[in-house]
């Protein structure tokens, strides 16, 4: 599809963009070594004499400065452009003046040393911070770019074929019809589709036909299978679990439910602000001032220097605009993101990009999916309420003894449970299960036959009972969100056993947590008003957005980002990826879909809420340590800025050394990387 080859594309071109940076760091870092060790040759008495040429150096920082450093051209054009800066703009004028005034010494020495003034070059200032500050980018490119995995993920859910009912002329309907097994995209609105057991559902519509039971989680996010009849509607990708059924294509191509989710993911992903690097903030107000410095010492020299005024102005004038390129300035954030990003790894947070981490602390409102996420994701028994004489565990073993023919997924939560009480159970013969209503069939009670049965209030109607009496229990049960099952034994109701999604241990104190740290909890659940209050009363949340489609997740986080509110979305299934790529933040529980994790831009791998509160810590950490970073790569270089201005020639009559300007960014450097290291220890 022309979707599918837009994303190959986009992934064909970040993996050339990775490869030509690999080469350029390559390249640079090499060429950086030589020219460095070649710049001193009082410290590098064992490098070759060829390589103190300055010719020969000026010939080794040409593609340096061109080639690997190319990129960062555009900060010149949008200083000229639009008369502001950012980080790109503070390295172009950097390096450029310190190759530049390089080059002047190479080719016309003698103009700078009429004034007594000992030439020096700073090719390897130049070098060394355009391959430092791009091998940063190659950090923070290499984390980023799984967007558009998702929307392939995605796009891989679909069924690939269908199979129809059509006449040999090709007409749906047709009398002397017969199946064909055609692929998707021949589906037309119309169709009669047949699915038969463990199939896909390949898109959406009406059941005409034959009942079965569906489990679309991979779409709603809901947890419990859904039962099929004629009428029901059915979605596209999800997928039938027991009975066959036909049914009538309403909605086909790029109308299905998943198309639309696909469309949201890609609309959201392209929506998103760029986050603002504090790096660009900090360069928007310093070149500015820098090239202010620069311009006062080049008039002050000229005023009041010595002769030649013109030489000493111009290398004063140069040794500012060299001094103030923090070649740290580069690896301040990513070294720090690199390190905070493996610090959440050994915790279980997988963190896809540093952005990610920038954001988690500025949050002001999580969302929290209800289903995976706050609860477990699968059914399991919560009450049994037995009638008569009847005790509990008789309920429960009679319940499981006609389950363990069925396959519902119901049954598998009543099995579970009478598998932890270690019950034995009956036999059973005669099993039938009535599809929409429930299953009955005749168990080995003291070796006897006693007919039972187990369903909905559609079963007691077919068995001719009434279950008026136990109405109240059944409503109060169902209001919770619970799926009420009626037993039957003999001829009269023994009991009542009911099945839900049930919460995770963990999910009441870590939104414990979240509270504390002052952040406006939501809930989102598709799920009615009443259920979704009862579970916000159960783990303290107040504020719920219940019965909220999957395709209006998206629009409830834009809601609450209008206010104002950095959000966080929290979610595991398809249903949840147009939000989580909608929010400032998407979280992905490390058990939900691949497609969750695809969209967020951090997953749980343990599934545990309690790593939430963990992730905002570690954001909080190590954006401390990347604006201690930046300190420190402004730091050594601003405070040598009077230096190159030549406030000690009067004193000492020096002016800036390259030795300085050299040691200035090995301080600066060495600084960044230790600090970074830090959050290891914390």
């Amino acid at each position: 599809s022309e979707a599918g080859n837009l994303l190959e594309r986009e992934k064909q071109e970040r993996e050339n963009e990775l490869s030509v940076l690999k080469k350029q760091i390559l390249v640079g870092a090499i060429l950086s070594v030589i020219i460095f060790l070649g710049s001193f040759p009082q410290w590098f008495a064992f490098v070759p004499e060829i390589l103190n040429d300055y010719f020969v150096l000026f010939a080794l920082t040409t593609p340096v400065q061109f080639w690997v450093g190319w990129r960062f051209y555009s900060g010149l054009k949008i200083l000229f452009k639009y008369r502001t800066a950012d980080m790109n703009t503070l390295i172009a004028v950097g390096t450029l003046a310190a190759y530049t005034y390089s080059a002047a010494v190479t080719f016309w020495g003698e103009f700078f040393s009429r004034g007594g003034v000992e030439p020096k070059i700073y090719f390897d200032t130049s070098a060394i911070i355009i391959t430092l500050i791009l091998l940063g980018r190659y950090l923070e490119l290499l984390a980023k770019g799984r967007a558009s995995e998702a929307i392939k993920k995605l796009m891989k859910l679909s069924a690939k074929t269908a199979r129809v009912w059509r006449d040999p002329a090709g007409q749906a309907n047709g009398a002397s019809g017969q199946e064909q097994e055609i692929p998707i995209e021949e589906v037309k609105v119309g169709d009669i589709i047949i699915v038969r057991p463990g199939e896909k559902i390949p898109v959406d519509g009406e059941v005409l036909d034959g009942h079965s039971q569906v489990d679309e989680s991979i779409v709603t996010g809901e947890s419990l299978p859904v039962t099929k009849g004629p009428g029901s509607k059915v979605i596209g990708a999800a997928i039938n679990q027991t009975g066959s059924f036909k049914f009538r294509a309403e909605k086909v191509g790029q109308e299905t439910v998943l198309a639309q989710i696909i469309k949201m993911v890609e609309q959201a992903q392209g929506s998103k602000a760029p986050i603002q690097r504090l790096a660009d903030i900090i360069s928007s107000y310093f070149v500015p001032a820098v090239i202010g410095a620069a311009i006062l010492t080049f008039i002050i020299w000229l005023i009041f220097g010595p002769a030649p005024a013109l030489t000493f102005a111009l290398v004063n004038f140069v040794a500012v605009l060299i001094i103030a390129c923090p070649c740290a300035l580069g690896l301040a954030t990513p070294m720090a993101m690199m390190v905070g990003i493996g610090q959440g790894a050994r915790r279980g947070i997988l963190i896809k990009e540093a952005a990610a981490l920038e954001t988690a602390h500025k949050t002001g409102a999580v969302i929290l999916d209800k289903t995976g996420t706050l609860t477990q994701g699968k059914p399991a028994v919560t009450n049994i309420w037995p009638v008569a004489d009847q005790t509990n565990d008789q309920i429960l073993k009679v319940a499981a003894s006609l389950e363990q023919r069925s396959e519902h997924s119901l049954a598998k939560a009543i099995i579970e449970k009478a598998r932890e009480e270690k019950f034995v159970l009956f036999e059973i013969s005669d099993f039938e299960a009535i599809p929409g209503k429930g299953i009955k069939g005749n168990l080995l009670i003291n070796n006897q036959k006693t007919p039972a049965a187990l369903g909905n209030r559609e079963l007691m109607k077919a068995l001719g009972l009434d279950e008026g009496k136990l109405e109240p229990k059944i409503q109060e049960l169902e209001s919770e969100g619970k799926t009420v099952m009626i037993l039957v034994q003999g001829n009269q109701i023994s009991g009542l056993i009911a099945v839900a999604d049930i919460l995770k241990p963990e999910t009441k104190p870590a939104i414990e947590k979240l509270k504390q740290a002052g952040l406006e909890i939501w809930l989102i659940t598709g799920d009615n008003e009443r259920t979704a209050i009862t579970i916000g009363k159960q783990v303290g949340i107040e504020n719920i957005m219940a019965q909220v489609l999957p395709q209006n997740k998206a629009a409830k986080v834009q809601a609450l980002q209008k206010r104002g509110k950095k959000v966080v979305m929290v979610g595991d299934g398809i249903n949840d990826a147009p939000a989580l790529a909608a929010a400032d933040l998407g979280i992905a529980m490390g058990e939900g879909t691949d497609v969750a994790m695809e969209s967020a831009g951090v997953t749980l791998l343990r599934g545990d809420l309690n790593l939430i509160p963990e992730l905002f810590n570690l954001s909080r950490r190590t954006l401390r340590i990347v604006k201690q970073n930046l300190f420190w790569a402004f730091f050594y270089n601003t405070a040598f800025i009077p230096v190159a201005a030549g406030v000690l020639y009067p004193f000492s009559g020096v002016l800036l050394n390259p030795i300085f300007a050299a040691a200035a960014m090995a301080f600066s450097s060495l600084s960044v990387v230790l600090n970074s290291l830090r959050l290891k220890r914390e």
